[in-house]
């Protein structure tokens, strides 16, 4: 446990070994702790989880997961989950929509492809999927509209995508809306100028220094029949792919909420994209703007759009837009693994997707007989079965959840059950800051390529000053996570995987 005044601890309740509530005098409703003790975050996490939950208008309680922790300029915690009867919380929510992961089935297996071929494929990888960069795989100033209105649909025509079961596993089809909007519809909520610029983004890893590419190998199967049914086994190798929307999603949600531009090309360019913005509810994106300016200038309370009111459902059509391209960009990744295994290794990797699912969303759900908004920031949605019901292969085992930790630790597929309403449904998307006390620390750059070394990954790319952030003695222990994730129900762990090669920034 890190080190928490008494302030904090004399109002954490104790509930099981891996479960607490907190709530202090202030807080309007407690926060549930989702872990054990020595999984607590540090005092700034609390102080946030506190003021959010000191806020009117929230519902039932608010979630921690055991990945939650404090990040810079963030008004709540990350690895949490925020619940509202009457509200849309954009502030509670990182600015990047529909952020997520997706795991891959292949056909590759260890005894079927080698170490000196998965190097040369990784070689050209780093390549076809680049971290930072300019560029991607540019598609037509339509088909990035027909992305934001229509979904992931709109970017395999183009593209040619043969991945199976692209739309049928990713969660919602690909598609964040219930109907099919028109162009002018998206030009309402989104400046084309992001549209424009979208062009030119689809297939980039990003320059956050968590969003990777691995290409895992199962490792261990922990129950044998979800893993057949799934279609993995031990040996196998997956790809893992976790990034966002990149700066179109960035862009719209500057655009649309409260909160200090990261970069001076942030602000350069949301300032430009509102002075072209030409929507047809420019007097419903005026009244926005002066309560983003309220609170931008001071007002410490949580923004608040009505979930009912035009307000809201502007920026929900504008989230929605963005969180389709999240989609997009991690199906157009798969599509250029596919053609590089095909021209470097002259094979078909046979790829087929296991699950995509985001880990920043806001959804409309019930929970408690009651329908609320929920807001995932950097939290899985992991419904059981019974809620999986409209899933031909999911119905019958639960929802995937994937929760890897480091660059060099082991990672877990599990799927949700029916017994994580507490969560509001809800499981870690990876373990989270914090001290691994097994690990060896790591100071530079060498040590850091000496070290996955060591433990047989191979790193690649790895530009980025900030890539040593990302070893594993800065991440909690994920078999200490995967315990409470199993002990309250939250999910429960099909197989094992251990990292191979790795692309991040």
């Amino acid at each position: 446990m890190q080190n928490i005044s008494n302030k904090y601890l004399k109002n954490i309740k104790k509930i099981s070994e891996h479960q607490a509530k907190f709530q202090t005098e202030k807080m309007k409703v407690p926060a549930h702790l989702f872990m054990s003790e020595d999984l607590f975050p540090d005092e700034e996490t609390f102080a946030k989880m506190e003021d959010i939950a000191s806020n009117d208008g929230l519902f039932h309680n608010t979630v921690a997961m055991p990945d939650v922790t404090s990040k810079p300029g963030r008004k709540n915690a990350s690895g949490t989950v925020i619940i509202s009867d009457k509200y849309i919380l954009p502030q509670v929510n990182d600015s990047d929509p529909n952020c997520g992961m997706r795991l891959l089935k292949t056909n590759l297996h260890e005894n079927n492809i080698d170490d000196d071929e998965i190097q040369m494929l990784f070689k050209q990888l780093v390549e076809t999927v680049p971290t930072k960069a300019y560029f991607g795989t540019p598609v037509p100033f339509d088909v990035v509209t027909d992305i934001c209105r229509k979904g992931t649909s709109a970017v395999i025509e183009h593209l040619g995508i043969k991945t199976k079961n692209e739309l049928e596993n990713t969660q919602n089809g690909g598609n964040f809306f219930d109907r099919e909007l028109s162009r002018q519809d998206i030009f309402d909520v989104i400046p084309k100028l992001y549209l424009h610029i979208a062009k030119y983004r689809l297939g980039l890893l990003g320059a956050a220094g968590n969003h990777f590419l691995d290409l895992m190998k199962v490792s261990d199967i922990v129950d044998e029949d979800k893993a057949k049914k799934i279609g993995i086994e031990k040996g196998q190798y997956l790809f893992m792919i976790h990034t966002g929307s990149g700066i179109l999603g960035q862009y719209t949600m500057y655009t649309h909420t409260a909160k200090k531009r990261e970069h001076l090309s942030q602000s350069i360019m949301v300032a430009f994209g509102k002075m072209t913005f030409n929507s047809r509810k420019k007097d419903i994106y005026n009244e926005m703007q002066k309560a983003i300016k309220k609170h931008m200038a001071g007002d410490d309370s949580l923004l608040k759009y009505d979930a009912n009111g035009p307000d809201g459902e502007l920026y929900m059509t504008a989230r929605a837009a963005a969180s389709n391209f999240g989609t997009a960009n991690r199906a157009t990744i798969t599509h250029n693994i596919a053609k590089t295994i095909k021209q470097t290794l002259n094979r078909d990797a046979d790829m087929d997707l296991i699950y995509d699912m985001p880990h920043i969303s806001i959804t409309k759900e019930n929970h408690f007989g009651k329908d609320v908004w929920i807001h995932r920031s950097n939290t899985s949605r992991a419904y059981g079965p019974s809620k999986m019901h409209h899933h031909p292969l999911y119905k019958d085992i639960g929802e995937p959840a994937f929760i890897p930790s480091s660059m060099a630790t082991d990672a877990f597929i599990c799927v949700g059950t029916d017994d994580n309403t507490e969560s509001f449904y809800s499981a870690p998307h990876g373990t989270g800051k914090g001290v691994n006390s097994d690990e060896k620390e790591i100071s530079n750059k060498d040590e850091l390529f000496k070290k996955m070394e060591e433990k047989g990954v191979h790193l690649y790319n790895a530009k980025s000053s900030i890539v040593l952030n990302q070893d594993s003695a800065r991440y909690k222990n994920i078999h200490k996570v995967i315990e409470g994730v199993e002990s309250n129900g939250i999910a429960t762990v099909v197989a094992k995987m251990q990292p191979v090669s790795v692309i991040v920034y």
